[in-house]
């Protein structure tokens, strides 16, 4: 850590070193070997700026660090692997969690704890030789405590914030809490889909569920059929059970060497199915599907839990982009074909689609999760490459005026990139005030406003 390059905390030296004294991580400042590996996350179309890093590796590393930012009237962000990065800051201090990598498994009480840098992927690993999984997304990249919550099998298991048991926080005043719904309820609820700003995360015990097996995978199909393969999944989606989770996905995919060449300049649909039930009987809710007419790929097959992450087959390579989305009560067929004509291959930009059935266990529990009431989330994700950032958000703002009929809110995980006051559209109006109730309470100075 170069001491003297930092010229914008006051009388930094003697009071950076101290830090540097008591931190068992990394303190780093602009300038400083390894300064933008440790800034940089998933998402790379924006990245924080700070003054100052603390890389922390416990939750005294991170007390050390609020106490520093109090001291210097400095702002304090978090980041574990970076993929829900919203608002990017420039100065303040940034608290990376990502070396806070340590799990227990309880079998017994099927129970996880997870530091706040362990991974979706190292968990589910951890707790299969039980026979056991957590209540995982897509992703096995993203971070356990950062995490959405939405999971690949959430109409039957609900979010995974439903599944929280205990929760390790450093709040602004510098102190560690155990935060559980027996001890101190108000702040275990707020952080409970709450989004950020009441203090850092440092490690959660959450349960697992007995899954070993699920039955998923995916039906494509290609523009030829797209209308079909999107008003039947509708239809289908009107009478499924809840141990059934799915999604639709819309791209148009660049005609590039790195993608497959049955995928390579193509407008496709992609249905996503993850069940915990037999093989056979996910073959036959599936029928109505395989039914609309000819896949380009069909993937549907019983797998070992650990291979779940196949389903959606997300990118693993970071990379930039900006999202949007909008939580919705109901959706016809006509607009949900809108919505691929406006995204397909006559639009400005490359944008993803992606359409999650909800309900189910998704609609029960309770936290801080805004409009569990909806029956469908749209998703909107463009890439940054070269792309004007208002020029996106104009094409996204075009989607969501299409759905307005249908609209009842954003989710708070799937706005990407600085949105602004559209973060309150993820809440009903009693669970914004009552989320600003514990920030005033936590967090009254703002030390948590990056």
């Amino acid at each position: 850590m170069n001491l003297t390059n930092d010229t914008t905390v006051p009388a930094a030296s003697p009071t950076l070193a101290e830090l540097a004294a008591q931190v068992t991580g990394v303190v780093l400042v602009p300038g400083d070997e390894g300064y933008d590996a440790e800034r940089s996350g998933y998402q790379i179309g924006y990245s924080h700026r700070p003054s100052v890093i603390v890389g922390a590796a416990s939750a005294a590393d991170a007390v050390a660090a609020v106490r520093y930012a109090r001291a210097h009237g400095l702002p304090v962000s978090v980041q574990s692997t970076g993929h829900g990065l919203a608002a990017a800051t420039d100065g303040g201090l940034l608290i990376s969690t990502r070396r806070m990598d340590g799990i227990r498994i309880d079998a017994a009480a099927r129970t996880a704890w997870a530091g706040a840098g362990v991974l979706c992927g190292q968990l589910i690993e951890e707790a299969a030789p039980y026979g056991l999984a957590p209540v995982n997304g897509s992703s096995p990249g993203v971070g356990v405590v950062g995490y959405g919550g939405l999971g690949i099998l959430g109409r039957e298991f609900g979010y995974a914030s439903d599944h929280v048991r205990t929760v390790e926080l450093v709040t602004a005043d510098g102190e560690v809490r155990r935060v559980s719904e027996a001890h101190e309820p108000d702040l275990f609820r707020a952080l409970l889909g709450g989004g950020h700003g009441l203090g850092v995360v440092t490690g959660l015990e959450s349960g697992l569920v007995p899954v070993e097996r699920v039955y998923g995978g995916q039906l494509i199909f290609g523009a030829d059929l797209l209308d079909e393969a999107l008003a039947a999944y509708l239809a289908w989606t009107e009478d499924l059970p809840d141990a059934l989770t799915s999604s639709v996905g819309l791209i148009v995919y660049p005609d590039a060497p790195a993608v497959p060449p049955h995928l390579r300049g193509r407008h496709l649909a992609q249905i996503r199915i993850a069940y915990t039930g037999t093989a056979e009987e996910g073959d036959r809710l599936a029928a109505p599907l395989r039914a609309v007419g000819p896949r380009v790929a069909d993937t549907l097959r019983e797998m070992p839990y650990t291979d779940s992450h196949t389903i959606h087959q997300d990118p693993a390579t970071p990379h930039a982009y900006d999202g949007d989305s909008v939580l919705l009560s109901g959706l016809e067929a006509d607009a949900l074909r809108t919505v691929a004509a406006l995204t397909g291959p006559d639009a400005p930009m490359m944008t993803v689609v992606q359409l999650n059935h909800l309900g189910g266990a998704l609609a029960a529990g309770g936290g801080s999760v805004g409009h569990r009431d909806a029956r469908y989330l749209l998703r909107l994700l463009s890439p940054l490459d070269g792309t004007d950032v208002a020029a996106v958000r104009a094409l996204h703002a075009e989607v969501r005026e299409a759905l307005a009929p249908w609209a009842v809110g954003r989710a708070v995980n799937f706005l990407f990139g600085d949105h602004g006051d559209a973060v309150a559209d993820a809440y009903e109006e009693p669970l914004r005030r009552r989320l600003a109730g514990a920030k005033a309470a936590y967090d009254p100075e703002n030390v948590f406003r990056a």
